[in-house]
């Protein structure tokens, strides 16, 4: 299986320095790409099960990235085969008035994956490292205070059973302008398109250093980044669903021993 190394930050991130537009973990034509993503997705769903069947571990993927980075589309995609009782996913909007009366985890506390179970967080607690630096609501010492949290709420998880994978969907500029054009050109898409989003590509830079910041005080041993080059749609699903394979594949998981009572057991 094709090395991460590369995308995985562990060092000062220079988001300039990755093409959106890499496509190292594709090969052969479009069949052969559908193929390997489906075979992918079969034998993810075989290591939930094991996950499921052993009922300790857990894991948690989190997805990050600018509008129509393709969040949705990689839940779609990757978890086409899986067992939707064997995976829950969370997608974070704005905070609520309620979320607001809280600290800025209390509302990732209530959605962490349970034993057996795989975590997917269509966005994350990591917005409230991204929004409001853009917007300067925070102040910088907050800032700092937040990163150090996060750290420390991800190492409670990891400490506590949950492996934790978080993945930044990484799109150009340009490719974000034809998928937002694409949504607005298409009535079947416009559920798709706010305004607002218009609003946040106006302060692309911004974002994009933001990001580049949160990543490099937040990529841990325990809790790595990976940064995957998402322009092209299938690269994505393909790379994300080659890192869930390989890393629920080093969690050695297996079904627990069968219980002696039953040997030689017949139904009758």
């Amino acid at each position: 299986m094709k090395s991460f190394g590369k995308y995985r930050i562990g060092g000062k991130v220079r988001l300039g320095d990755i093409d959106p537009d890499d496509t190292p973990f594709m090969k052969g034509d479009e069949r052969d790409r559908r193929e390997r993503l489906d075979a992918l997705a079969e034998e993810l769903d075989g290591l939930q099960n094991l996950l499921h069947a052993e009922g300790r571990r857990k894991l948690l993927l989190v997805l990050q990235g600018t509008d129509t980075s393709g969040k949705d589309g990689t839940v779609r995609w990757v978890f086409s085969r899986t067992s939707p009782l064997g995976v829950r996913v969370a997608a974070f909007k704005a905070p609520s008035i309620d979320e607001r009366a809280h600290d800025f985890l209390w509302r990732c506390h209530a959605v962490v994956p349970r034993a057996g179970e795989i975590g997917v967080w269509n966005r994350s607690h990591y917005e409230d490292v991204l929004v409001p630096v853009v917007d300067g609501s925070l102040a910088k010492s907050d800032l700092k205070r937040r990163y150090d949290q996060i750290n420390d709420f991800e190492r409670l998880l990891v400490e506590t059973g949950t492996v934790v994978l978080k993945c930044m969907l990484h799109i150009g500029k340009e490719e974000q302008r034809k998928r937002l054009q694409a949504r607005i050109d298409d009535p079947a898409k416009h559920w798709k398109f706010s305004l607002g989003d218009l609003d946040a590509r106006a302060h692309w830079d911004a974002y994009q250093d933001a990001y580049a910041r949160a990543l490099d005080a937040t990529s841990t041993e325990a809790a790595p980044w990976y940064v995957i080059p998402a322009d092209s749609k299938t690269h994505r699903n393909l790379m994300i669903a080659q890192l869930l394979v390989k890393t629920l594949r080093e969690m050695k998981l297996a079904v627990p021993p069968a219980d002696p009572a039953l040997k030689g057991l017949v139904v009758r």
